[in-house]
């Protein structure tokens, strides 16, 4: 897998050939990925690396800050002269400027092609309750199938809240417990009542079910959408 590092803009050779050559190899891998219909992690990649040098265009003194230092106590004040200077130089900043007018609209493009599938595959999912909803369902299983496959993914889900730049955000952490098997004996309700059963810390939880109505790649595209879907239905619902 072709990985673009965090600090590839300012790592290593700064010379728009190279940085279009690593940026161009990191897309291509992405869009293979995107071929086979696996989001991620490529998509948020994406989203972190433009938002990334976005804001680097548009405060020109992050740039500093993102070039690779050493942690050795002996050298940082040489290195930091060093990198001042290279920052200062205004050949240096016009290639860096000059890759970042190459890469923002190629991460943009990868971008809408990513967000194109994802919005294929929420629309092929559907989200309903199992059983009746606790007042409290900030925490509790989330069950994934896909028909006419009767293997159905049971995960134990727990919402979570952390800070961004501007406002709290809500995450989802899952754990899946086990596959099982749908049928007329064992009903999404009989599932949700067996874990009760197993699961006696958690003895009224809230369960959802997450049914695609296409087949999609389990773990890097419709977990993901699933786990975005389901935080939004809590959003919506605290």
């Amino acid at each position: 897998m072709v990985n673009l590092k965090d600090n590839w803009l300012t790592d290593g050779l700064i010379d728009l050939e190279y940085k279009k050559y690593v940026l161009l190899a990191y897309l291509k891998n992405v869009r293979e990925s995107f071929g086979r219909v696996e989001l991620y992690p490529h998509l948020s990649d994406l989203v972190f690396h433009y938002r990334n040098l976005m804001a680097l265009q548009e405060n020109k003194s992050l740039i500093y800050e993102s070039f690779p230092k050493e942690l050795s106590l002996d050298n940082l004040k040489m290195l930091e002269l060093n990198y001042k200077k290279m920052i200062e130089d205004d050949a240096v900043m016009q290639e860096i400027e000059s890759i970042m007018e190459f890469a923002l609209p190629q991460l943009k493009d990868s971008m809408k092609e990513g967000s194109t599938i994802y919005e294929l595959v929420e629309s092929k999912c559907e989200l309903s309750p199992v059983g009746v909803v606790p007042l409290y369902a900030q925490e509790g299983y989330m069950f994934i199938t896909q028909p006419p496959e009767k293997e159905t993914y049971v995960y134990r889900y727990q919402v979570t809240v952390y800070q961004s730049s501007s406002e709290p955000m809500r995450g989802l952490q899952t754990q899946l417990m086990y596959t099982t098997q749908y049928n007329f004996s064992n009903t999404y309700e009989q599932m949700k009542m067996t874990l009760i059963r197993q699961y006696t810390n958690l003895p009224n939880p809230a369960a959802f079910l997450i049914l695609s109505k296409m087949k999609f790649p389990h773990v890097p595209t419709l977990v993901p959408v699933a786990k975005r879907l389901l935080v939004k239905h809590l959003s919506l619902t605290a």
